[in-house]
């Protein structure tokens, strides 16, 4: 099969990371980006980045586009996605990453503008969502606009399917303890979301709504409301960490638990799911290709139906790569 060719919308903190995570793949190509900021900026973040590094590899502008290790990228700069002639650049699928056009009506404008498939870097009210690792072997060929749910989905869910496939979830909360994102503020000021989202990500821990735990339901739709969930934002720049407390529906152990986690680790969640017993923080799983890491030495059980599990993931980079995967695979069909 011809490699991938990819269009990215949108070239923020998760458009650029989508980026990185192609340059270590021979079968991906990003071959154009559309994003309203210049050329010479574009090439500057892709280049620095405070969390990741610098860039691996040589970026030049030229003729108004960039050139990264020798391959010529086209950039434009259009607000309205249907002028953005995907087809003439070649582009097979665009990863839409403004976290703007994520409805089935609005990611469509891509198709309408010549690429052939859509997958939205956000959870979608109406695309059909992937959780690689989970629901990814329900993709066919008809699925021609898809949503790689959010970070934190990618995280519960693989946690969710192991405890539900060994041990039935009779019910579950979740807290993500969640590093600062783009949208915060570094000092005081409105929100629209709401009014504690408007505090300095710098100085708080801020209680925050999350539809992570609930979008699960839809990934593995038997444990539709059985889950829900809320989030604290912290001040720290990237991972985060699922807290997931779960009534199971058969008496077991915290050391089964800990077993087959260790062995889906091991076998068909390889690449999503990781396993630690090591006595890590957050800052080890920078640039971590993995969405969801147990934490064996942080799990706790309170009795043979009622335990509490803990899952890192760069909520960067381990979703950006899995989005790549999911659109890799979208390609494949």
């Amino acid at each position: 099969m011809s490699n991938l060719k990819l269009g990215i919308n949108g070239f923020g903190r998760i458009g650029r990371i989508v980026f990185r995570a192609t340059i270590k793949r021979p079968d991906v190509d990003v071959v154009a980006i559309n994003d309203l900021l210049d050329v010479e900026h574009l090439a500057y973040l892709l280049e620095y980045d405070s969390v990741h590094g610098r860039f691996d590899g040589t970026i030049e502008v030229k003729d108004g586009n960039l050139v990264v290790d020798g391959k010529t990228v086209r950039i434009t700069a259009e607000r309205d996605p249907k002028s953005l002639k995907w087809d003439e650049a070649g582009v097979d699928i665009v990863a839409e990453c403004t976290g703007i056009f994520t409805t089935l009506e609005t990611a469509n404008y891509h198709i309408e503008a010549g690429a052939k498939k859509v997958v939205i870097s956000a959870p979608s009210k109406d695309a059909p969502m992937f959780v690689m690792g989970v629901n990814d072997n329900e993709l066919t060929a008809d699925h021609k606009i898809v949503s790689n749910a959010s970070c934190t989905t990618n995280c519960l869910a693989p946690l969710a399917k192991v405890l539900d496939d060994n041990f039935g979830i009779e019910e579950a909360l979740m807290t993500t303890v969640h590093a600062t994102t783009a949208t915060q503020l570094t000092v005081d000021g409105p929100s629209r979301k709401d009014y504690r989202g408007g505090r300095s990500a710098l100085l708080n821990i801020i209680p925050a709504s999350t539809g992570a735990a609930k979008a699960v339901g839809k990934v593995i739709p038997k444990l539709n409301g059985k889950l829900t969930g809320m989030a604290f934002r912290v001040p720290t720049a990237d991972v985060s960490v699922v807290d997931l407390t779960v009534r199971t529906q058969k008496e077991t152990s915290l050391e089964e638990i800990k077993a087959v986690f260790k062995k889906a680790s091991e076998g068909d969640m390889k690449g999503v799911l990781g396993y630690t017993d090591e006595l890590v923080v957050s800052q080890d799983f920078v640039s971590d290709a993995r969405t969801s890491i147990f934490d064996a030495d942080a799990a706790i059980e309170l009795n043979s139906k009622f335990f509490k599990v803990v899952s890192w993931y760069d909520n960067e980079f381990g979703y950006s790569n899995k989005l790549v995967d999911l659109a890799q695979k979208v390609h494949s069909l």
